[in-house]
């Protein structure tokens, strides 16, 4: 029987202007990970200081750096570094050395008998500031009140992912964030482990009080998606239909009103919401029609990546 360190592992890193990380980070990988079989997946996101020159000179065979052609953010970098990878189980985290790889190994043992697809880090005295925690709580809690997902923190980055799940993740925009919830509507078991959180080493974050915006209009996004995306007309068709309903009991009652009564409905705004009622309820029954041409054109087509690799590299000056 095969056991996780016969197993090839993948480390998927995303990289933006981390230049004072990367090579720390890789020793500390390295001496994390002392007996596995592994490789380290570094995706620059078109960094604009020595990131890629300095991930590049580590004469590193295991340290395979794939180059974006430009910025695409975190979730279509992580989506480029799952795609190329190859282990058996697919490890991410963050660049900026506040994921400790010590945290690995512990993780990969909830994985011994496909128990769990998925086992996600809780970050224990986080150290960041309150500009990160705020959004990071309010997407913990929105989570957990909009879904049955019971995730104590969405956004820890450490995660072990069995190759299925990770392969099968759609990245885009910014949902990384919820990639926990991603992997969970794929029908994944998700097991939570404490991790080890550390200070920033060096660099700056790229994260700021925004993020609260986005992780609404986000969250809004994966709840269609997990109740309507195959079947968008059940939410249009159904709203529409009763518009139009509404529209007609209404121009219904204004007609009584007018034969029955000879009384005048042209100076009533009753007249003008029954028209707008039934005028609306086409529209939105019209658009749930579209969506659902639109989500099989969406499956029936060849998958093309949203992101462009410019050159990968395995070690130094060794091309793949």
């Amino acid at each position: 029987m095969s056991t996780v360190t016969d197993a090839l592992l993948s480390i998927v890193v995303p990289l933006y202007n981390e230049e004072d990380n990367v090579v720390l980070l890789t020793e500390k990988i390295h001496k994390s990970l002392s007996g596995y079989n592994y490789q380290i997946i570094y995706i620059d996101d078109f960094s604009t200081d020595n990131t890629r020159s300095i991930a590049k000179g580590m004469d590193d065979e295991k340290v395979h750096l794939i180059e974006l052609k430009k910025n695409y953010g975190q979730s279509l970098a992580l989506a480029a570094g799952i795609d190329y990878a190859e282990g058996e189980y697919i490890i991410t985290m963050d660049g900026d050395l506040q994921n400790d790889p010590s945290d690995i190994p512990q993780m990969l043992e909830y994985a011994i008998g496909d128990e769990y697809d998925l086992i996600t880090g809780i970050r224990q005295k986080r150290k960041d500031s309150l500009v990160k925690k705020i959004p990071s709580k309010i997407a913990n809690f929105l989570v957990r009140r909009v879904t049955k997902l019971d995730i104590k923190d969405n956004g820890c980055a450490l995660k072990v992912f069995t190759k299925d799940i990770a392969k099968g993740l759609n990245l885009y925009g910014e949902m990384h964030r919820f990639i926990t919830l991603l992997a969970y509507l794929e029908g994944a078991q998700i097991k939570q482990v404490p991790v080890k959180h550390h200070a920033r080493h060096a660099g700056v974050s790229k994260y700021g009080l925004e993020r609260v915006f986005k992780v609404v209009a986000d969250m809004m996004l994966l709840l269609f998606i997990r109740k309507y995306f195959q079947r968008p007309i059940h939410l249009f068709g159904i709203f529409g239909v009763l518009l139009i309903i509404l529209g007609f009991l209404i121009n219904i009652y204004l007609l009584i009103v007018k034969l029955g009564f000879g009384e005048d409905i042209g100076s009533r705004p009753l007249l003008i919401f029954g028209m707008m009622f039934i005028l609306g309820g086409i529209q939105l029954f019209t658009i749930g029609i579209v969506m659902e041409l639109l989500i099989r054109t969406y499956y029936e087509s060849q998958q093309k990546r949203p992101y462009r690799v410019k050159k990968i590299t395995i070690g130094e000056g060794k091309a793949a």
